[in-house]
């Protein structure tokens, strides 16, 4: 399956308007945003947990990467609220799921084979004072940024970007994106993004779309 898997292209969805679609584990939805492969692939995902679901236990071959929006995620290594970024990198393992329901923002198959730094970030306390680098390496950056009514976000994009509305809106290239909207840009693209009249939270990562390719199975 192939799904907005052209990098050279900006895209733009507003995932609340995504019909969801059953995964095959019972009680575990999502709405996809990108997407190369079919079960085992490179994703982007919208992912609901309904209460009391899980998915089966399993190893991050190619590393895991998520934000919980809403609700508690939950696994045998703690519970992760609203508002937690979390880095699962290749060859760590848990069994997630949700004992009240969560909906978390995941990306799969998207690390540097060799990366091991596994990390847990409180999103709303990092941005206490308007942006916070996330994580950095070599091959990406990963940020968030509360912004005020009218402030302006501006970057380059080298080397492509996305950007998640967490919560409010703002306004890019004549378009409106609100809290669950995410537009990926391409290499060399000028991100201009305005927040609206009551400001906005966004989730931000560049850099990395050079190396965008199928998993390796």
């Amino acid at each position: 399956m192939e799904l907005n898997a052209n990098f050279d292209e900006r895209v733009l969805v507003h995932s609340a308007q995504l019909d969801w679609i059953p995964s095959p584990m019972p009680g575990v939805d999502r709405r996809m945003l990108d997407r190369i492969g079919d079960e085992v692939a490179r994703a982007t995902s919208i992912v609901r947990y309904a209460p009391n679901s899980s998915f089966s236990a399993h190893t991050h071959t190619g590393g895991e990467e998520f934000i919980v929006l809403e609700g508690v995620f939950q696994d045998e290594h703690g519970d992760y609220p609203a508002g937690t970024y979390v880095r699962n990198p290749p060859t760590s393992a848990h069994t997630p799921g949700s004992k009240d329901g969560c909906v978390i923002f995941v990306k799969l198959w998207q690390f540097d084979p060799n990366d091991r730094h596994q990390m847990r970030v409180d999103m709303f306390e990092a941005v206490s004072n308007g942006s916070a680098v996330l994580y950095e390496d070599a091959r990406e950056r990963v940020s968030v940024h509360r912004l005020d009514a009218g402030e302006v976000l501006k970057d380059d994009l080298k080397g492509g970007g996305e950007l998640l509305v967490l919560s409010g809106a703002v306004t890019e290239a004549g378009d409106e994106l609100v809290t669950g909207s995410w537009l990926r840009l391409p290499d060399g693209a000028a991100l201009e993004a305005t927040a609206g009249p009551e400001g906005a939270m966004v989730w931000m990562k560049t850099g990395h779309l050079p190396f965008a390719q199928a998993p390796a199975l």
